[in-house]
């Protein structure tokens, strides 16, 4: 009879993965609060404005009109054919509404992307730093992420670097850009390198574009676009960022045969879909204005602008981010441990960030802050963070 204490455990593919350190301190600062203790929140991923009212109203309606049923899996067909349309039109990726699948947010779209391609003892190639729960994923289909340190990469050549940390077992590649935390955007030169690489290799790309309409500073690729990219690559987008729509948890995914298939099973047997009432949202939400999208970008510019110009004046080394709505100072002048800063910030400033190291090793001797805040939680950080440092 097998013993207890080797039954009653959970699966060891799970034993490597771990808690994100963004939840911890998010729990942290909900402690302060409820000890009555103000915090410049600098630590979150959401946008500064409320879901649109047009966006919220599309749920309601759908609500009263009782469409509350089970939808298809893959997603209702009026929203994969506006996908499918704005993939054509946007991205410039040849899809139909047959290869697009709606997702419970960006990162269900690319925690089955992984599942339907990583077999055990595989590896991936992932840009250094990386958003937290990337590695995890990784793990948790049982291959083994291979760290490439971004900037060192972009200075010295892609294609070099990537060739330097390949390995036999390389079957595929994460691709974030605009990138989170560093807010990087990667060339149309760079993305090109880096398909010819894959396409060299035989490698899936796994391209994560959640913060598309987040560019400050030259233009977004979708390396999905580029000659013979499309049949090897899954891309993963999300509603959240864009729209402010975080907390419905839709987003979506795109790839071709034979990669459709296992994404079908693989949402299938994970969600069985999106909440209806959600996806009639996500359907309205792709209606919005370019106009509108557009303004909140430059929005986020002055955010980005203001936050950037007081880090540099406190003398925390910042370079201005190209996208997303994250800056990543550095921060060694105070101490080389990343997590010992994020934690002397919060508890000395209550100015709450996190640590860089969080985010891979090249993230060392940096925190994140995010600047999708309101202009005076800026203005009142900063002056906080002057108080302290002085």
């Amino acid at each position: 009879m097998t013993p207890k204490s080797n039954s009653l455990r959970i699966a060891r593919r799970l034993e490597e993965a771990g808690f994100s350190d963004i939840v911890q301190i998010r729990n942290k600062v909900l402690e302060l609060r409820a000890a009555g203790q103000p915090v410049h929140a600098f630590h979150g991923g959401e946008p500064f404005f409320e879901t649109p009212e047009t966006i919220k109203y599309a749920g309601i309606r759908a609500l009263v009109e009782n469409r509350t049923h089970y939808a298809p899996s893959s997603g209702i067909e009026p929203l994969r054919e506006a996908i499918a349309r704005k993939l054509q039109s946007k991205n410039r990726i040849p899809a139909n509404a047959s290869e697009v699948l709606v997702t419970a947010g960006g990162a269900h779209a690319l925690y089955s992307a992984f599942q339907t391609v990583l077999d055990p003892g595989d590896d991936v190639l992932l840009f250094s730093p990386y958003w937290t729960p990337i590695r995890d994923m990784i793990t948790m289909a049982q291959a083994r992420p291979v760290m490439v340190p971004t900037a060192t990469a972009r200075r010295n050549g892609l294609t070099s670097a990537l060739e330097h940390f390949s390995t036999p077992p390389t079957r595929a590649l994460y691709y974030n850009t605009p990138q989170n935390p560093t807010g990087f955007v990667f060339s149309r030169q760079e993305a090109e390198e880096v398909a010819a690489f894959a396409k060299r290799r035989n490698l899936v790309v796994f391209a994560d574009e959640a913060y598309e309409d987040l560019v400050y500073e030259g233009e977004h690729i979708s390396i999905a676009s580029l000659p013979g990219m499309a049949e090897r690559t899954i891309t993963a987008y999300t509603f959240s960022k864009t729209y402010a729509m975080t907390g419905w948890r839709a987003g979506y995914v795109t790839a071709q045969e034979p990669f459709m298939t296992g994404l079908r099973k693989t949402v299938l047997y994970s969600t069985n879909g999106v909440s209806t009432p959600t996806q009639f949202a996500a359907l309205e939400a792709l209606a919005t204005p370019q106009s509108t999208i557009a303004a909140r970008l430059e929005e986020y510019r002055q955010r980005r602008d203001l936050l950037v110009q007081g880090l540099n004046e406190l003398g925390l080394e910042c370079e201005l981010p190209a996208g997303t709505f994250y800056a990543l100072p550095c921060v060694t002048s105070l101490h080389k441990d990343s997590r010992r800063v994020a934690n002397l910030f919060l508890e000395k400033a209550h100015v709450a960030t996190i640590p860089g190291v969080v985010f891979g090793a090249q993230g060392e001797g940096s925190v994140r802050f995010s600047y999708a805040v309101a202009l005076n939680e800026i203005e009142s950080g900063l002056q906080a963070l002057r108080k302290f440092l002085r």
